[in-house]
Parts: structure tokens; sequence; C-alpha cells
């Protein structure tokens, strides 16, 4: 893009290099000492890919100003520039870096100028203090190279500095003494600095204590470039910025945490700026106004993932006349666009992407002649594209997808003779796609990508794009053949045609060119690869999407070449072959993966030695064998396992304990399971626990007479429904029974009282099985992210019984000792016969009824609650029931008697009856007998007591006759 703010940057990098005074080639050679300084520094950093390989001390070496990176004057041979910046490699995010330690070595390089060691990593050491006495430095970024802590205090002493970037350090940079701990009044005395970039860096805010002082005009700091993105500023951040209000033309404050505070402070002399981005903030439509003192010079405006919810006045970029890039992505405008949008002359840039814009887009397009890049996506727009979008011919990239476009492409586009990206997938365009409607743009076009609408008829030729990388055609209306074109599109690297109806026979050479290829995906269409038992494709892919697609019937040996796959979906692709051994090295860097619906058979080995952390591997619907038959126990509780639970359980038969708690299982029990069907086959089956899932449908019949080991069936919190079933009374060993949080309606029946294990002393698991001690298991550590499948991970352990038994709602893990708990989480009438029971909660159902009398026979009860429910009548007497405490049975208005203050009412028929009220005045009557009886001994006592003294005690007759 050109611009006033390109020349200016432009001008700065020249003022570098004039100031370096670096020469085509050095004629004096490498001063001795700065050389062994450079080996010396060498010496102190880890070189892991050999960047410092050509310094050395052999003869053809020597000379230090033909080493990578370095860089001497033509005039003294003084070293003056070390540009160190790390490359990056062929995987994106990574740079191959330098490590170590930064030798103060360099302190021998006395006239050096510029240090570049940006991407490195030098794994969260300190800056340098000693950076502070290059006095000549000019150019210092150290970003992205993983510095620690404290920014030194001594880089305040660079004087010389013109450019300093420390941004993104990876690790939090901060101050480390109180004399540089205000950093804006430190860079105020960096007096010749012109480019300043602190990118997250975790700058403290500007104390409030500085602000006074920080007036216009109080530094000299002539800032041309100032980058303080991604830091937690505050307004006071504003009076420090009118110290540059002249000089500055790039300012980006994006991803501050900024509000509408900002229009406090007018930045009326700002009027130099070219460049601001305030994105990623908390700024409202109140900034349009503000914006007017940016208006004469402004260059680059980006307000993206703001709320600037409305429309966007008419005014707010009226008088940006040379407004060349404008970003208002993401920013919740819901109005239409308007028309005057086409009278910004000057964009080269237009991004309005992720609103909720609607209406059409306005014909006034067509006059953004000197457009570039386009981009409406992710919108409600409708109508059909303009045809005037033919008269941007400066476009080069157009992105109209994910809105509700209709009709044809206009064929206008064809005048796009710039394009190098059109995406318009997921709309609803229709109609054929005529060979020639971006032929113009044969030689540059990149990225065409129409998928999801409704266009028909043949894949367009497409013949001599010689930069095509995308093509992605995929759920269209499609038909006929794949054309010999396409596999000539050498530059090729993403190619999705799934979901058409294109049909024939794709061959070797329909592939041979397609070398860059790592994306593929011919999914749903009725094709057929024919491809020899010894071709080895051109490529190497990272996805490959064949599904529903005619692969079989023999196994695709050719995918043994490919090494990199990270997606792998053959599914439904009529294979009946034998999984060959080489399968699982193709597959070892796997993330997803379906050969489901084919009939591949062979036996499936350890997956867990087979696969990292992956999240979705779907092998259904085939013929495998079980590796384990005689698998005891599988536990697979505390993960994030979701899906239907899957059809594997008949192999299984001597199965004794299966935990699958607490997971995302969904879904209706399948009927081959039912809780799967073919557990009926796990007779020697104790222990089941599949509580915290979301598992649907009815609790099975067959569970009481198929499993007539259980003990423990945990089905609770879950989505089961419909009734308790009485075949559940059959199962006489089981001593803890949850099916709590569920969706179940209807009766309880009353043969639970057939629990005979609850009425015996002691433990059944005790005598019959020892959890500790099960010899073949499989066993998932906890909390790992295994999704949609169960992993078959063979090998041997120990188990320790645990399980969660409710209590008002709460819940107690049992370790070890579970073989002596006995509990109930359901509703009962029937229960006097469970003399050994200890835990009875049946907290917050909808139980109707008087409470069953023979709780009161229940002597090792401990544990009880019936409290939220209907009951009604009174509580059966019994030193039993009357022990618990009131909050066993709040929430049932309905009872009465003790425990409860509410008295029920035959107490009170009994308390009004005339037997009663006899009782009552006889007793009376006695008490007031009582009563005279009592008075009339006290007077006789009191009187004799007084009297009786004076009688017999003459000085105390004396002393009162006296008185």
């Amino acid at each position: 893009m050109a611009g006033r703010s390109f020349q200016h940057l432009l001008s700065f990098l020249v003022l570098l290099l004039l100031c370096a005074k670096p020469g085509l080639g050095n004629v004096t050679g490498c001063i001795e000492r700065e050389r062994q300084a450079l080996l010396h520094f060498k010496r102190g950093l880890v070189d892991d890919y050999g960047l410092l390989s050509s310094w050395g001390d052999e003869h053809d070496t020597r000379n230090c100003c033909n080493w990578r990176g370095v860089q001497c004057s033509n005039q003294s041979g003084h070293v003056i520039m070390l540009h160190l910046q790390a490359p990056r490699s062929e995987y994106a995010y990574k740079h191959l870096s330098l490590r170590g330690e930064i030798s103060p070595s360099l302190l021998e390089l006395e006239h050096l100028t510029h240090l570049d060691l940006n991407c490195n990593d030098f794994e969260g050491r300190h800056i340098p203090p000693f950076l502070g006495s290059l006095s000549r430095m000019q150019y210092l970024n150290l970003s992205h190279a993983s510095f620690a802590q404290t920014i030194p205090t001594q880089l305040g002493n660079l004087s010389n500095l013109l450019s300093l970037d420390l941004s993104d350090s990876y690790y939090e940079l901060n101050s480390g003494n109180l004399d540089f701990v205000d950093w804006s009044q430190a860079i105020n005395k960096l007096p010749s600095l012109i480019h300043l970039v602190l990118y997250d860096c975790g700058l403290p805010p500007i104390p409030q204590l500085t602000i006074p002082s920080l007036s216009h005009g109080n530094s000299s700091v002539p800032l041309v470039f100032l980058d303080l993105s991604r830091n937690n500023l505050t307004s006071s951040i504003y009076p420090w910025l009118l110290n540059f209000s002249t000089t500055l033309l790039h300012l980006d404050l994006s991803l501050c945490h900024l509000n509408d505070s900002i229009l406090e402070y007018a930045f009326g002399n700002m009027n130099s700026v070219e460049y601001l981005d305030l994105s990623w903030n908390y700024l409202t439509s109140s900034i349009y106004p503000w914006l007017l003192n940016f208006s004469t010079a402004l260059l680059h405006l980006d307000l993206s993932l703001n709320d600037l919810s409305s429309s966007i006045p008419e005014y707010a970029f009226g008088n940006m006349s040379f407004l060349e890039y404008l970003d208002l992505h993401r920013s919740h405008l819901d109005d239409e666009i308007l028309d005057t949008i086409g009278d910004m002359g000057s964009l080269a840039y237009l991004d309005l992407s992720c609103n909720q814009l609607r209406g059409s887009i306005p014909d006034t397009v067509g006059k953004m002649v000197l457009l570039s890049h386009l981009d409406l996506s992710d919108n409600q727009l409708q109508g059909s594209i303009p045809d005037t979008v033919g008269n941007m011919v400066s476009l080069e990239k157009l992105y109209l997808s994910h809105n509700h476009l209709q009709v044809e492409i206009p064929k206008s586009l064809s005048n796009l003779c710039n394009l190098q990206a059109l995406e318009l997938d997921r709309n609803n365009l229709s109609g054929q796609l005529a060979p020639d409607f971006v032929a113009c743009a044969n030689d540059t076009l990149e990225t065409l990508s129409l998928s999801d609408n409704q266009f028909n008829g043949s894949v367009p030729a497409l013949i001599g794009f010689s930069s095509l990388r995308k093509l992605h055609l995929d759920f269209n209306q499609l038909n006929g053949t794949l054309p010999e074109s396409v596999g000539q599109l050498a530059s090729l690297r993403s190619l999705d045609i799934a979901s058409n109806s294109l049909q024939g026979t794709i061959l070797e050479a329909r592939l041979f060119n397609l070398s860059q290829l790592f994306y593929l995906n011919l999914s749903s269409n009725s094709l057929t690869f024919n491809m020899s038992l010894e071709w080895v494709p051109p490529f190497q892919l990272d996805s490959l999407l064949l599904a529903s697609y005619k692969l079989g019937p023999r196994f695709p040996s050719w995918l043994r070449t490919q090494n990199r796959l990270s997606e792998l979906d053959i599914s439904n692709s009529e294979i009946s072959d034998v999984l060959p051994d080489w399968f699982w090295n193709v597959t070892s860097t796997v993330e997803t993966l379906s050969i489901s619906n084919n009939r591949i058979k062979g036996t499936l080995p350890n997956l867990s030695s087979k696969f990292g952390s992956f999240s979705n591997i779907d092998m259904s619907s085939n013929c495998f064998e079980v590796g384990n038959p005689s698998l005891r126990l599988l536990d697979l509780s505390n993960n994030t396992l979701s899906g239907g639970l899957p059809n594997c359980w008949a192999q299984w038969e001597s199965l004794v304990v299966l935990n699958l708690e607490n997971n995302r299982f969904s879904g209706k029990i399948p009927n081959s399971f039912e809780l799967p069907l073919s557990f009926k086959n796990c007779t020697s089956l104790r222990f089941i626990d599949l509580a915290k899932n979301r598992l649907s449908g009815k609790i099975p019949k067959w569970i009481g007479g198929s499993l007539p080991n259980l003990t423990v069936l945990n089905l609770g919190s879950n989505r089961f429904s419909g009734g308790i079933c009485p075949e559940l009374c059959q199962l006489k060993n089981i001593q803890i029974l949850d099916l709590s949080s569920n969706n179940m309606l209807g009766v309880v029946p009353r043969c639970v009282g057939g629990f005979t294990a609850m009425t015996k002393k002691g433990s059944l698991v005790a005598h019959n099985f020892s959890f500790a001690q099960v010899g073949d298991v499989i066993e998932v550590p906890k909390g790992t992210a295994y999704a949609d499948a169960l992993p078959q991970l063979i090998m041997n352990a120990s188990y320790v019984d645990r399980a969660l038994v409710k209590w008002k709602g709460r819940e107690f893990e049992y370790k070890s000792t579970l073989r002596l708990v006995k509990s109930i989480d359901l509703s009962s009438n029937i229960l006097g016969q469970l003399k050994s029971l200890e835990v009875l909660d049946l907290f917050q159902n909808q139980l109707f009824g008087e409470i069953a009398a023979s709780l009161v026979e229940i002597s090792g009860l401990s544990v009880l609650d019936l409290s939220n429910n209907n009951l009604f009548g009174k509580i059966p007497q019994g030193t039993q029931l009357q022990s618990f405490y009131i909050d066993s049975y709040k929430g049932n208005p309905a009872l009465c008697g003790l425990p409860l203050l509410k008295k029920c009412s035959e107490d009170k028929i009994k308390q009004d009856s005339p037997t009663h009220n006899i009782e009552d005045k006889i007793q009376q009557d006695g008490n007031d007998m009582w009563f005279y009886v009592s008075v009339a001994l006290g007077v006789i006592v009191g009187f004799w007591g007084v009297c009786g003294t004076l009688l017999l005690n003459n000085s105390w007759r004396y002393a009162i006759s006296n008185s």
C-alpha cells in the first residue's frame, strides 16, 4: 500500500543504513579483538541448527566480516551490525532459534550500532544490563526472544538509540527497582528515540503521580512509531501520549483494554497520525465524532473487535479523503451498508466481515476502483452480487462467504484479472460455472472456494491456473467427471469436491502433478480409485477424506506411503480386507480416524501404544476380533468420552467390573447393548458404574435375570426414563443400587424387599470377590481427553474398588470399604425385610402415600432422607424412626407425628374425647387438693418455726420486748 507512512518508515530505514555506513565489501578485514569477542559470544550459545557454522577459526573463515549476520564498516573494519534474527522453519509458528546466554564479550564491539536477536530463545534469562554500555547503539531488537523479569535501567543510557523493540518476550517483562518503575519516564530519557515497540510486555500503568509532569511539550523524544499493543493500559496513558502529538505517525493501542474514556482527551494536535490501530478494545459508537481529529492525514484505521453497535454515520469517514485501509470486522455493526461507501475512492482495503450487516451490496462499491481487498463475509447480506463489482479492476481478494446471496455469479467477474482469492462459499448461489468465469485471472488466482451453494453442471476446466493452491467445490450439485485439467494444477495444496454427484474412475495419471497437495477430500461421490499395488503418490497428505468412496475390496496399499496424516476417513468405502500391520504405522500421527462401515477384519492390538492423544476414532461396523476376550475389568471413568456406547461387549464374557462413570456418553443405550444387550453374556459382572453420563432410554429388564452376581449398579445422573422394572428384584446380591437423578416415573415395585443381600450381615463381596485382585484389566488414566471411542488397552494392573454413595444430594466416596456399604437410592414400599440396610435416600422424588410401618424394623438404619416428597399420614411409631432429625422428613407438609412438631388429627381427636376430659378433670381435682394441703402445711410450719423459737429462747424474747 502506497502512502506517506510508508515513505516516512522508508526514510527511517535509509537513515539507519546511512548511520551504520556499511560497505558492499570489507577491504581492511576483520579486527582480531572483535573476532575473538564474537567467537566467545558464540561459545555461550547453543546452535541447534548450525546458523553460526560460518563463524570459525580456520583459515578460510577467519574474516569475521564474511560471517553470517555480521556487518563491518568498509572504512574501519569494525563490526557495526549483528543481525541474528532466527529464520522461520518449514512449520508455522516455529523458528530455528539460537539458545543460551549473551556473553559480555559483546562489549568489545565498541562500534556496534545494530543488534537484532529477534525470535531466538534465551529461556527466561534477564536482558543483560551491560547492553546499556554499548553507547553507539542505534537499533536494538530483543523481541520474541524469551527474556524474563526485569527491563534493566541501564538501557536508559543509550542516548543514541533510534529504535527499541522489546515486544512479546513470552515471559512478562517488568521493572525491577524504583528508579525504573515508571517506564514512561525512562522512555523520555532516550532523547533520540524514533521507533518504540513494547508489544505484549506486561507494562504496568503509568503512575498517577507522574501525570501532571507529562504535559504537552515536556518530552524531547521525537517518537514517530509507537506500538504499545497487548498491554493492560489505563487512561493515565493519554496525557503521556500528548508529548508526541506533533511527531507521531504510527500509533498502535490495540488490545489494551481501553474504553470511551479516551474521548476525554481530544488528541486535537495529533493531526499528523497516519496509522491508528485501536482494535480489540471496549470502544463504542461514541468514537465516531472523536475520529474527526484524525481525518485529514489518516491512511490506516483499524477499529475491529470493538462494540460499535448501530449504523455507521455518514460523516464518520467522509473527511478521510486519503484513507487507504479500514477494518471494522467483528464490531457489532447491524445496519445496511451505506451507498456513500463508494465515495471512499482512496480505499485499498475494506473489511466489514463478521457483523450483522443486512440488505444488499450497494452498486456504488464499483466506484472503489483502487480497492484490492474486500471482505463482507459472515453477515446477513441478501440479493445478488452487483455487476459493478466487475469495475473494481484492482481487486485481488474478494470474500463474500457466509451470507444469503442468490442468483448466479455475474459475468463481470471475468474482468477481474488481478484476482488472487475468490470465496463465495455458504450462500444460495446457483447456475452453472462458466468455463471462463475467472479465466482472466488464470495467472494470479490462488484460492477458489465455492462450497455449500447450489451450483450445477460440470466442474470447470481451469486450464492454465498455474498459481491455484486451493480449490473447494464441495456440497454443490455438480455432476460429470473430474476434469483431467485438475491434475495439471501443479501448485494445488487443498482439493475438496466432496458431496457432489461426480462419477467416473480416477487413475494414477490424474494425480501425477499434484506433488504439493496436503488436503484431499473426494468423499460422497460416485468416484472410484483405480491404482496399482505399486503406486506411490506424489504427495504427502495431512488430511485424506474418502468416505463413501469406492476404494475396496482390497485395502489401499498406497496408504502406507503417507507418514504425516492427522486426519483419515475411509469409512463406507467397500473395503472387505484384513487390516494390514503397516496400517498402525500410518496412523501413528492421526488425530481423527474413521474406518467404519466396512467389512475390515483382523485383531485389534493394544491401541494405547498405537495412538497418542486423539480426538476421534471410529472403527464401528466392521468385523474386528477382540484382542483380549478374558478381560475382567474395564475402568474408563472420569474422562471426556463422548458419543454412543460401542457394540463390543458380547466378546467379554469374563467381564467383572465396568466403570464408565463421569463421561459424556449420550444417546440411547443401543439394542445391541440395551445397557448393551450383549452385557447378557457377561454373567460374571458384579460392578457396573455408568453414572454421570447422558444415557437415555429405559433400564433393561434382563439385568435382573442375566447378571445374578451383580453387587453394585450405579446408573445415577443420566437421562433414563420409564419405570423401575420388577425384574431388578432378582438381584439377590445387590448391595448398592443408585438410580437417582434420572427422568424415571411410576411406582417402586414392592418386590425390592427381595434384595436378600441387604438382609444379611457382612458382605457378599468380601466372600466372593476381591476388587483389589483383578488380573487382566483395561485402564485409562483419569482425566484424559479420549472422545467417541473406547480404546482397548490391554495390560496388567490392580483395581481399587470405589463408588460414590449419595445422601441428601451430596456424594461420599467409599474406597476399599465398599464391600461393607449397603445402600438403595430409589423409592420403596415394603422394606421391612432389609434388616441390614444402612442408608435409605429418597430425597426429592415424587413419592406419594404413607410411610411403610415396616421401616421401624430396620434396626441398622443410620441414614434416612425422605424429604421433599408427597408423603402423608403419621410417621410410624418406634424409636428407630423418631431418632432421626426433622430434616429427614421436611418438604412433606401432610406428614405428622414425632419427631415433627405437627400433631396428627387422631391425636387431636383423642384430646377432645369425653373420656379424656374426665381423666383431665380427675387429674385437675387431684392437683387442687395437693395445692391446698401444701399451703396449710406451709403456714403451720412457718408459724411454729417463729413462735416456738421465741418461747424457748429468753434472750431473743427480751430483745424483741425492749424494741
